[in-house]
Order: structure tokens, then sequence, then C-alpha cells
């Protein structure tokens, strides 16, 4: 994308939430991020719901929740807009925070401030010793303004990398997502001014939407995994993945194309790992977007959920927090689940699960917008017989047909989990997992 370029976007202001904040639960929670404090309690920090609505504070929005299921709406974590994001901005209110314990114990919340369309925009920081607070804003990190830069300044996540060390990455619309050091003690750039180096970006055609980045570093593998949701977070928001050896890139998605990649298709770059889908005429989910990942220890190692919003299709207006168990394929790519997390006790089989069988599944063309809707399909998981419901790799075949065309034993690169279908209520199992061609198939069984 060409310097001093910058596309124009120009977002509506968010409807009144429904209720008073005590009501919401996981609605009205956008750009959401989810931490465990030392007692066991899981915070869950979110995007402003109105900005200028008398009836709903500033502040960054913060709930609380005891299972991941259910959230319990608890305040802001700061009284309004502080005062050098406001003057800077004059932001109503604060969006996209990213939480994470730094290295003397303490919680760091980078939150942003902008206005819709806007490129004048900041990150700052306020810290505490709990994630129940208080917190203590200590000013602005990094700042662009329009006309002056090419980079906006919100939507910032942080990424410890191999060696400990701390990155910020952030971006939306405009030149794209950039990522740089932070000082190991004062959580700030290492060096002043520094606005950090592109690691993506989209086409002018598309208004180079792209936005809401997360870095994800493997250990296992030694690789940074990029997250970042492409479109409009109204209607066609959807997940897009890539990989690095480095955090500052170069980072390629299953295909091999660089997420820089201003040539080919836009819909082509980033292999989509979620998008709008519908289950057995249950509730349509519209826009999945704007993730972070939550990782704690389990019983069987590591458990990583995918934390994001979604929207109604049937009231497109009205969103609401999900997460999804995340896995890794045998060959390292990260795949959700297609069924939102319901707790741990209802993720539970009396009996071993047959994975061959009868499913409905939904395949993420990354070239479609649209929401998909479920297909009925068959699984053969050849010799394997029967499941738990602990993650299993596997390379399963689907046979399906889609648009009217037949497609027989389609190869999957694999996870077969025990999940919640929601549709049904009741444990089933589900999988999800990437075909040759890099595109994410997932599905649940019949019983």
């Amino acid at each position: 994308m060409s310097a001093g370029v910058i596309p124009q976007r120009l977002r509506p202001m968010r409807p009144e939430p429904t209720g008073a904040p005590a009501t919401w639960g996981g609605r009205h929670a956008h750009d959401p991020t989810v931490v465990q404090s030392d007692d066991g309690t899981f915070y869950m920090y979110s995007t402003d719901a109105v900005a200028n609505s008398a009836s709903v504070p500033a502040g960054v929005h913060i709930r609380t929740s005891r299972d991941l299921v259910t959230w319990s709406y608890a305040g802001t974590a700061l009284d309004g807009v502080p005062g050098p994001a406001f003057d800077w901005t004059g932001a109503q209110g604060l969006w996209a925070p990213d939480v994470v314990r730094w290295h003397d114990g303490r919680w760091h919340m980078y939150y942003s401030a902008s206005t819709f369309g806007s490129n004048t925009s900041a990150i700052g920081l306020a810290v505490s010793p709990d994630p129940s607070g208080p917190w203590e804003d200590l000013g602005l990190v990094v700042a662009t303004r329009s006309g002056e830069h090419t980079q906006n300044a919100i939507d910032a996540a942080v990424t410890f990398d191999a060696d400990g060390e701390a990155w910020l990455t952030y971006g939306s619309f405009f030149s794209g997502i950039y990522t740089l050091p932070l000082d190991r003690t004062t959580g700030r750039p290492i060096r002043d001014g520094d606005l950090g180096s592109l690691i993506a970006c989209r086409q002018l055609s598309v208004e180079g939407a792209i936005e809401g980045a997360y870095i994800m570093y493997r250990p296992e593998e030694d690789k940074y995994v990029l997250f970042a949701s492409y479109d409009s977070l109204f209607a066609t928001y959807n997940v897009r993945v890539a990989v690095a050896d480095s955090v500052t890139g170069p980072y390629r998605d299953f295909n091999g194309a660089a997420m820089t990649d201003l040539e080919q298709e836009p819909g082509s770059i980033g292999t989509k790992v979620l998008g709008s889908y519908r289950f057995d005429g249950d509730t349509g989910w519209l826009a999945p977007g704007h993730n972070s990942v939550f990782t704690r220890p389990g019983q069987a190692g590591y458990e990583h959920f995918m934390v994001h919003h979604v929207r109604f299709t049937e009231d497109p207006s009205q969103h609401t927090v999900q997460l999804r168990r995340l896995f890794f394929t045998e060959a390292g790519w990260p795949v959700v689940s297609p069924q939102p997390f319901a707790g741990e006790a209802e993720e539970v089989f009396k009996t071993p699960q047959a994975v061959s069988g009868k499913w409905r599944v939904i395949r993420l063309d990354p070239s479609s917008t649209g929401l998909v809707n479920a297909v009925p399909a068959e699984l053969d998981a050849g010799a394997t017989e029967a499941l738990d419901g602990w993650p299993s790799n596997m390379m399963v075949r689907v046979s399906v047909e889609l648009d009217g065309v037949e497609l027989h034993g389609v190869e999957v690169d694999s996870v077969v989990f025990a999940s919640w279908d929601w549709s049904k209520g009741q444990a089933a199992l589900s999988f999800s997992g990437i075909d040759k061609d890099g595109v994410v198939w997932s599905g649940t069984k019949e019983s």
C-alpha cells in the first residue's frame, strides 16, 4: 500500500444496547480479551458498548466469570476516557483493550482511543496489581495523526516472544497491521515515537479492511501465529491466520501467500478459520471477529480458547461474546470449534463415540463472505473406531454435496473433539481441519 494514501472508512455509531449493563451477561461485549486472576476468577475486558450514551459508562467494560460461560458485568476499569487520550483524539469511549501480566507481576492494559473513520488515534497504558483493579493510567504509548501518519493506532495486542520480550501489535484499515518492541521494565516502546514494522495489509480496493490482529507464540514449534479480522465488522467479518518464524514476519498462510501481498485477489490471502454460519435452522452467527486467545493449563496440557464477538443474523445490530476451543492440526495450523464453549461438564461423553458416520459440515470458502449453512455429510475416519472426547489429530475423509457438486473423500487434516451441540442441546463430537488447498472444514456429528 503506498504511503500517504489513506482509504476512507466511515462507520455509524453503535446502537443503544438493550437493558441495563447488569442484565447483559455476554451481550454487547465487543473486541473481548480474557485473563484469569490468582484466585481463579476470569476477567473479560471489552470495548465500551456505546461511546456517547448517558446510560452506559465509558472506560473499558469488565465482566467476571467462574466458568468462562456465564458472565457478570462488573463496571469499568477506568473512569471514562483518560485526559491524554481524550486530548489527542476527542474519543468518547475506549476500544479494544488488551490485558497481560507483566514481568513484575502487575497487569498491563493497553486500550485504544479514536473516532470512527479517523486515524487520529492513540493507544494508552494503564496498570494494576490485580485484574479487578484499581487501574492507574500512565498515558499514551503509541499515537497517530490524520494527514501525518498512514498507521492507525488502535486494536492493541501484546505478545511475549521466545525470549520473553514483549511486542505490541496494532492497526486497523489504513496502511495495515504493525508490530514494535516494548521495554521490559516500562511497557512502553523501546524507541520513542516508534510506529513499528508492517506485518499485514490489504488492497485499497477493499479499503485495506484488516484489523483486530493478535499474535500467539507457539513454543511447541517455535512459530508465531497471526490472527486478523477481514472486511466489515457489521456484516462480513471473518478471521484469517498466517504463521511466521519471527514475530516481525513474514507471515504466510497455508498456501504460502504473504500477509503483505497486494498482488493477489484480496479475499484469497490468509487462511480463513472462522466466518458466518448456521447449524440446523438454529441461531445464525454473523461476522465473528476481533479475537484474542486465552490459554490455561488443562488435564491434557494447555487449553486454548479463541475469544471473539459475533452478531445475531436475526438482528445484526446486537452482538455477544463467544469462546471457542482452539486446536492445532498435525501440520501445526490453528483451527477452532464450530460450537461455542459450553463448559467442561457439558462436553463429556458417557461412552466412546464413533467418528465415522453422518455429520453436518460447513466449508469456509475464503472467497466468500456469506453465511454458510451446515449440510449433511459422511465422514470416514479409517481405522479409528471411537473417541472418548479428548482432542485427537487425524486425517478424515469428507463426502458431501455442495452447490450441486458431489465431493467424495476430501481429505482433511483434522482435530476431532468433544463439544456441545447447541442446536440439539447435547454433547457431540465435532471436528475442524484443513484440506490440501488450505480450505477449512468444520462439523458436528449427528446423534
